[in-house]
């Protein structure tokens, strides 16, 4: 009995250790952040974190711009899910972008695995100004 329980929970245990590649940092630290060649006479300051307002699937590195338009859209008790499909060549791989500030002026993104064929991302109104809680469920 004692060892059918540990096949069981040992596979949940290893599953639950592994880091969920489908999720974006919640926030670019504030000390990450710098300004160079500012305009002479002006000192830069960056006192805050930018937290995350967006995220998407795209096609390719993201100085590709291969933004990718969603193939679904649900509402519900504030929150918004986004589904996309990403069936089909994508030649320069799929990638997962994750956009942080206001107007999204700060982007981290990393390639996904080539099997994904489909991803949710659920959308629900943050602690802080203009940031989003979103989980993402690809497959």
């Amino acid at each position: 009995m004692i060892t059918g329980a540990a096949c069981c929970i040992c596979p949940v245990l290893a599953l639950a250790a592994m880091p969920d590649t489908h999720a974006c940092p919640v926030s670019v630290p504030a000390t990450s952040i710098s300004l160079n060649a500012v305009p002479t006479g002006w000192t830069p300051y960056i006192d805050s974190p930018l937290y995350l307002s967006a995220a998407a699937p795209i096609d390719g590195a993201p100085e590709r711009r291969g933004q990718l338009a969603p193939s679904g859209e649900r509402k519900r008790k504030g929150q918004t899910t986004l589904s996309y499909r990403l069936e089909g060549s994508y030649p320069d791989g799929k990638w997962l972008q994750c956009s942080y500030g206001a107007h999204g002026e700060v982007t981290l993104a990393r390639r996904m695995d080539d099997s994904v064929s489909q991803c949710e991302f659920s959308y629900k109104q943050g602690s802080k100004a203009g940031q989003n809680d979103i989980h993402i469920a690809c497959r």
